[in-house]
């Protein structure tokens, strides 16, 4: 088949697979081609620091279709493959192994890579960034050894990879230069909650201190810190955030801002070339504005909105961001959009001590977002309609657990 009938997708991602499938779901019946610099096929990413990572889910579990599902939808699978390059005057990918495809529409869902520490030491072996599934193998084999793991970084992936280690009977020290874990995201409050989650699971959390160095010839043992202090390490895990793969879209000269500039439709300011997942700074129907979203659900959702945008359908991307975690008895689900300064009241909904209860951050009084912890039979279902609503509430009657999470608790 020529171009002209040709979708490329570069990223063999969960975002690029799911927006293959709704490709052949909606109807396309042209050439399909997946690209991937990984020898694995599509695969999802949480369980790399969660199920995957403590060995209780294997590795069948992560992928997003079987094997034969590619050949059996006729969407050619190009794996251990980089694209180079992009030739927008002639709609063409080149990749490293100097072929070029022809694409009448093209989706980049490149993801996103792990920011690294340029410190003295970052080379030595034993450092550990999470990203791809062998990045979750070898860290696995770390802990398994036991020993003394040190974490620089109490966000997400920090704290995830911490409690694994933990479980697996390591001594685990975290280090972080914010004064709470996940100030950001969840602000102090909630942040103090999970400070306490892992100071009751044993982790030696240390707070408010900067990392240095690594200590070691060819091998770590030790983290060095701003105050002085020196932490031994038999190994090191880095999770400090990740920055999005705008490479190939800086080439070809398409807008980059903190990700890769779409609209609703998650098309770029080129006609024919889209982006979706970590990768997409995408313009926001409810927020109005531009946003980034690096977790599981939007790689999952946003994939199938690009294939039909790419197809000419009107949609619009306006999920709510939203994400989840499980750090020993607690699982956790989070909505909304909190941002800095974001909010001024938090309100909880529950058994807080308990690790059953939701949380609520508010905005003049309205809900901007939320969480439920432990409380599956609800769900974070009523917390979004609450978000989408825009109305104001009344904080007493929504910490009231005799008041459903519906309208009635509305001002």
């Amino acid at each position: 088949m020529n171009k002209e009938s040709t979708y490329v997708i570069v990223g063999a991602s969960l975002a690029g697979a799911k927006a293959a499938q709704a490709l052949r779901e909606q109807g396309f019946a042209g050439r399909i081609v997946l690209i991937g610099d990984e020898s694995e096929r599509p695969y999802e990413r949480p369980a790399l620091s969660k199920g995957y990572l403590l060995g209780k889910d294997g590795r069948a579990k992560i992928y997003v279709h079987e094997e034969s599902w590619y050949d059996e939808h006729e969407v050619e699978l190009l794996l251990g493959r980089r694209a180079t390059r992009l030739d927008r005057a002639a709609h063409e990918v080149e990749l490293d192994t100097g072929e070029r495809i022809g694409y009448a529409k093209l989706l980049l869902a490149t993801g996103s890579s792990p920011r690294r520490l340029r410190l003295p030491g970052a080379e030595l072996d034993g450092i550990h960034y999470l990203r791809r599934v062998g990045d979750s193998d070898r860290l696995r084999e770390a802990i398994r050894a036991g020993g003394r793991i040190v974490v620089v970084g109490a966000g997400w992936i920090g704290l995830e990879t911490a409690a694994a280690a933990q479980e697996y009977g390591c001594d685990v020290t975290v280090l972080d230069p914010q004064p709470v874990p996940l100030l950001a995201a969840l602000g102090a409050e909630m942040g103090a909650f999970f400070a306490g989650l892992h100071l009751r699971n044993g982790v030696d959390l240390r707070l408010s201190h900067n990392v240095t160095a690594f200590q070691g010839t060819e091998r770590v043992t030790g983290v060095l810190t701003e105050d002085g202090s020196e932490f031994a390490a038999d190994a090191v895990i880095v999770g400090i955030g990740a920055s999005p793969n705008i490479e190939l879209a800086e080439q070809a000269g398409l807008s980059c801002h903190n990700g890769i500039v779409v609209n609703e439709l998650l098309c770029t300011d080129d006609p024919d070339i889209y982006a979706v997942g970590d990768v997409a700074n995408s313009y926001h129907p409810f927020y109005r504005g531009q946003l980034r979203t690096e977790h599981w659900d939007n790689a999952l959702n946003g994939g199938p909105v690009a294939a039909r945008a790419m197809l000419g359908q009107q949609v619009a991307y306006d999920r709510l961001p939203y994400f989840f975690t499980d750090q020993y008895d607690v699982g956790m689900e989070f909505s909304g959009l909190i941002g800095p300064g974001g909010y001024d009241r938090l309100v909880t909904r529950g058994d807080v001590e308990g690790q059953a209860f939701h949380a609520f951050w508010l905005a003049d009084d309205r809900v901007v977002a939320g969480m439920q912890v432990n409380l599956w039979d609800d769900g974070i279902a009523p917390v979004q309609e609450l978000i989408r609503s825009r109305q104001p509430v009344d904080p007493d009657r929504l910490a009231d657990t005799s008041v459903p999470l519906t309208a009635h608790v509305l001002v």
